[in-house]
């Protein structure tokens, strides 16, 4: 789970910039009149996406203004979901799947390979202040477990190693590509076809 208590050390204020303030005008506007406050979730999903994956406090008063509804009514959604984070996670926040088809296929060396590059602990920020690490609860691509969500992009059919590398790339400032790192196409077995081979396009 993310972190569900706000962080002590606040920053005083906060607004989108140019891009983010464009993406609320735009997303508000697909509401009726009346109904504006309903674009609160993807507003709270806006602000974290441009804070470096939290959602400060400062922020959430900045919501509350825009969609005129009380602030306590958006404090009360962004600390229901657990996909909001009300404290720093850092720029790469790891979210490791640990259940069961997970467990089973090697989650906890994920789980090691976290410890050893990033943190010892959940919801510690790495040294260098770029990452932290949670174990969360099913992700949806158990076919290619065991598996990680680093901020939005999944990352597929890992080993200790190969997330450690994914790790050093992060920390070195590169972006590690998505996907499986088998080499497999979305959910595609492992290896060849076994059924409707005869059908063209299928």
């Amino acid at each position: 789970m993310s972190l569900r208590r706000p962080a002590k050390n606040q920053p005083e204020n906060f607004e989108f910039n140019s891009s983010s303030l464009e993406a609320a005008n735009k997303i508000v506007s697909k509401y009726p009149e009346g109904k504006q406050q309903s674009a609160v979730m993807s507003l709270l999903y806006l602000v974290q996406n441009q804070n470096q994956n939290w959602i400060p406090l400062a922020a959430m008063k900045y919501i509350a203004k825009l969609l005129k509804m009380p602030y306590i009514k958006v404090y009360e959604v962004a600390t229901f979901y657990s996909m909001y984070n009300l404290s720093p996670v850092g720029k790469y926040f790891y979210q490791v799947c640990t259940t069961t088809p997970c467990m089973l296929r090697g989650a906890y060396k994920l789980v090691e390979a976290c410890k050893e590059k990033i943190s010892k602990n959940e919801n510690e920020i790495s040294e260098d202040g770029n990452c932290s690490w949670v174990e969360v609860e099913c992700l949806g691509a158990c076919v290619n477990a065991p598996m990680i969500q680093i901020n939005e992009n999944y990352y597929e059919d890992l080993s200790k190693e190969k997330l450690m590398k994914i790790i050093d790339e992060t920390k070195n400032g590169k972006q590690p590509k998505p996907g499986s790192y088998k080499g497999r196409f979305n959910s595609a077995p492992e290896t060849e076809r076994t059924t409707l081979n005869n059908l063209k396009n299928a």
